[in-house]
């Protein structure tokens, strides 16, 4: 069964973006979860970003950080950056990348109420990023497991890029990290569980989403048997 979603649903979506307000429904709703990796994958199918072209531009990205120096100073040879900075390099880098290779439909998002790749075709298929050195997981603020406000500055429902990768070593810190999963998913703020604690700012997602709304496109699977 194929399912699609681009009538009265992202009509909500766009209405948000033109006038604040936020939208109703899911194309989850009321499907068993399944249903929800081939709801998710017809998703992605009708998302101008082609699958393989990103993972290849997020490589490339990658092998470009560990091209450059600052200052002189060449990474991963004399600095060697934390997981947080390095995560900002591969966001930023893709996105600047994917950009100049399709300047008509994609550009980095640099505004508050920008995702991190706008889609100019089509602001319903933008992209949020986000990159972890975590085994498989990516966590986002605590507010995007808080339902969307009319006030907030941008939609955290929607499409993702998840990219995992390897940290620096300390026992062996020239050898280079290196890229270790890629996925794209479709979420939404019911998906993220914010932490329990009261002074926690961090909002994680639990296993059954990673199961049936992530679709990995690096390393490539292998095709399905029966």
């Amino acid at each position: 069964m194929t399912y699609f979603y681009n009538a009265s649903y992202f009509k909500f979506r766009n209405n948000f973006r033109r006038t604040n307000y936020f939208y109703m429904d899911s194309p989850y709703q009321n499907q068993p979860k399944e249903k929800w990796l081939e709801i998710t994958k017809t998703l992605l199918a009708q998302n101008p970003l082609e699958q393989e072209t990103f993972a290849k531009i997020v490589l490339e990205a990658w092998d470009c950080i560990f091209a450059s120096d600052i200052c002189g100073l060449r990474i991963g040879k004399d600095i060697f950056p934390n997981p947080q900075m390095l995560g900002y390099f591969v966001e930023t880098l893709t996105a600047h990348r994917l950009a100049k290779a399709f300047p008509a439909v994609w550009k980095h998002g640099i505004a508050k109420n920008e995702k991190n790749i706008v889609c100019l075709t089509d602001d319903k298929f933008s992209f949020e990023m986000k990159a972890s050195s975590s085994d498989g997981k990516i966590y986002a603020n605590r507010s995007y497991a808080q339902e969307q406000s009319q006030n907030a500055e941008k939609d955290k429902n929607g499409y993702y890029t998840a990219i995992n990768f390897e940290k620096f070593d300390d026992a062996n810190l020239h050898k280079r990290p290196e890229i270790t999963l890629i996925r794209l998913a479709y979420l939404e703020h019911t998906d993220w569980k914010a932490q329990k604690a009261s002074t926690g700012q961090q909002a994680s997602l639990p296993a059954e989403i990673y199961k049936y709304k992530f679709v990995t496109i690096y390393p490539k699977q292998p095709p399905e048997t029966n």
